[in-house]
């Protein structure tokens, strides 16, 4: 016997709303969902982890039309993984160079906010914030070696 959700039980589960439920549906992120003899949506174990793949999809920046073109090719080309994986590949590139580019603005602020540290221990004032371009590439010049 298989497990069947509703709606409002898959909403909770993948943190999408029941709003987004139906539209990834309607434009064929989701393949028809079944239904109950009420008309009710009955979504599958299959669904939701499916779901949930779109959700990690999204939410590392994926648009909604390169995760359609993901979709049309699972469902056209179920035995043909070739061109999913360069999707996914690109996908993954694309998200470890905003990684690194967090990674970089994290820094600048964690310096920030060390300088902001030593100039309340030293009493010193802000003023000199125009050279802290020249103070950051210093200490960044100086992590990389």
């Amino acid at each position: 016997m298989t497990s069947e959700f509703t709606i409002q039980q898959v909403a909770q589960a993948t943190g999408l709303s029941i709003h987004a439920l139906r539209y990834y549906e309607k434009v064929g992120l989701l393949a028809p969902i079944q239904r109950a003899a009420n008309g009710h949506r009955r979504y599958s174990a299959e669904d939701v982890a499916w779901l949930e793949f779109l959700v990690r999809l999204r939410e590392t920046g994926m648009s909604i039309q390169r995760v359609l073109a993901f979709a049309d090719l699972v469902r056209q080309r179920p035995n043909e993984v070739g061109e999913r994986r360069v999707l996914l590949e690109e996908h993954r590139n694309q998200v470890k160079k905003h990684l690194e580019e967090l990674t970089h603005h994290l820094q600048v602020i964690e310096l920030k906010i060390e300088h902001y540290k030593q100039l309340e221990a030293t009493g010193e004032s802000d003023h000199n914030c125009i050279f802290w371009k020249h103070y950051l590439e210093e200490v960044l010049n100086n992590k990389v070696r």
